[in-house]
């Protein structure tokens, strides 16, 4: 049989439709991990003063999670996000050099490369993947950031972090001596192994943030991954952008700032969604916001809930239902299997994950998932049920237990470490069942405030 010509280019049409791969229409995830921010400063976990419209919507339109625990400081806590593990899988309790922490930086458990980690998970599964904001963990060039499965990066780079042959920065700095480079005005900034030059009308919020968005932009024919961990809300407390400083006043630190920080945080937050619905990704995307520990001189840095508890919203159109507050228990181990489960992403067997995936949540079945959280920081431990939070445990010291009730947000907890009702005692024997096998450094006693 002879096929006309017009038939023949027609099927031709066809096969070679066929060869070129449909759009990977996988979902989207960006991640940010803001700086020193405890729960109670967004205006959907009850502060009176802060106004937080964006994050606001977006908990009310997913899900925020009265009860989110990271560690009490940022170092574990990155940790524990980039790996799904909590300190004693993964080796970091605390900064290195520190009580508690890693003997060497940048060596050992300290280095990042040494773990498989949440980049490179989805990089293998075919994600473009960037970070963006701050680093704060181990690398040196040429393979900073990207030895850890990220395709692009742009980060707040300190001195030891400049490319090779660039001795320091030119902009400004956050101390007298001039060696702590600068997050915020007049920013050091090193984009994929090159350094960025800034001027005083430079803000690094507002740099990190455009790179997000350039970078999902850009990723039109396969889905992305982007980790940005903020340099906001941490201090030094310059003035943002909203404040219209002028140059001499823009590297002036004083806690007076500290609303407007929050607040252009949230600013952030709102250009990212706004970035997303108009490349037409927003549906599609998974949004998470997390804080890496409680708010500086409020919690951070101590083993309290104080500590733990930071804001925890997920949204995403087609991947959350608006369910608004939850009082289920999370924390940031959890980020890594919701997010892999959440992609399709399998995570190797060899590879321990101590968080749990709560995507039931996200699909409106509120079955509890977990029955605990945990924290720690160095020596020290937190534990959490619905109802019983143990805080400053040690090795040798059991800590203090309170009986919280219904409230998740310090309001009528009552301190019943000396009682010893029965009721009582079985919630000292849970929590020390709970911490039976997640030991952490003998490093002395807490000094309590």
């Amino acid at each position: 049989m002879t096929i006309s010509r017009p038939l023949v280019c027609f099927l031709g049409v066809l096969i070679a439709a066929s060869a070129v791969p449909a759009a990977d229409q996988r979902p989207n995830v960006v991640v940010l991990l803001c700086d020193d921010i405890g729960a109670h400063e967004l205006g959907v976990y009850g502060h009176p003063v802060h106004k937080t419209p964006n994050l606001d919507q977006l908990a009310n339109t997913g899900i925020y999670f009265e009860t989110g625990y990271s560690t009490p400081i940022c170092h574990p806590t990155r940790f524990e996000l980039m790996t799904g593990q909590y300190g004693h899988h993964n080796g970091v309790y605390q900064f290195p050099n520190r009580p508690g922490g890693p003997p060497k930086a940048n060596e050992g458990a300290d280095d990042i490369s040494s773990h498989l980690t949440i980049g490179q998970l989805f990089q293998r599964a075919g994600y473009a993947t960037a970070q963006c904001g701050k680093w704060q963990l181990s690398g040196e060039h040429p393979d900073l950031i990207f030895e850890t499965g990220f395709d692009e990066y742009c980060m707040w780079a300190y001195t030891h972090n400049l490319p090779p042959g660039i001795k320091k920065h030119d902009g400004l700095h956050e101390n007298k001596q001039g060696t702590k480079t600068a997050r915020y005005w007049h920013p050091s900034i090193v984009r994929n192994g090159k350094k960025i030059p800034t001027t005083i009308d430079d803000y690094g919020p507002d740099i990190f943030c455009d790179f997000a968005l350039d970078f999902i932009n850009s990723t039109k024919d396969k889905p992305f991954f982007v980790y940005y961990p903020m340099a906001l809300v941490h201090s030094p407390y310059w003035p943002t952008p909203r404040d219209n400083p002028s140059d001499q006043d823009k590297p002036r630190n004083s806690r007076d700032h500290w609303q407007s920080n929050v607040e252009y945080a949230d600013k952030i937050v709102g250009k990212l969604i706004r970035g997303l619905e108009e490349n037409g990704r927003r549906d599609n995307t998974l949004f998470i916001f997390v804080g890496d520990n409680g708010t500086g001189g409020n919690g951070k840095a101590q083993t309290t809930e104080m500590g733990c508890r930071v804001p925890f919203i997920v949204n995403g159109p087609n991947l959350v239902k608006p369910i608004g507050a939850c009082r289920e228990l999370v924390d940031v181990s959890d980020i890594l299997p919701t997010c892999c489960e959440v992609a399709g992403i399998e995570i190797p067997e060899s590879h321990v994950v101590d968080g749990v995936s709560f995507v039931p949540y996200l699909k409106g079945d509120l079955t509890p998932l977990r029955q605990w959280i945990y924290g720690y920081l160095g020596g020290g431990r937190v534990v959490r049920t619905k109802r019983w939070l143990l805080e400053d445990n040690t090795m040798k010291d059991f800590g203090v237990l309170f009986d919280c009730g219904d409230s998740r947000n310090g309001d009528g907890y009552r301190d019943v470490t000396q009682s010893d009702t029965d009721e009582v005692q079985a919630a000292k024997d849970l929590m020390l069942s709970i911490l039976a096998d997640k030991p952490v450094p003998d490093v002395g006693p807490i000094k309590r405030k």
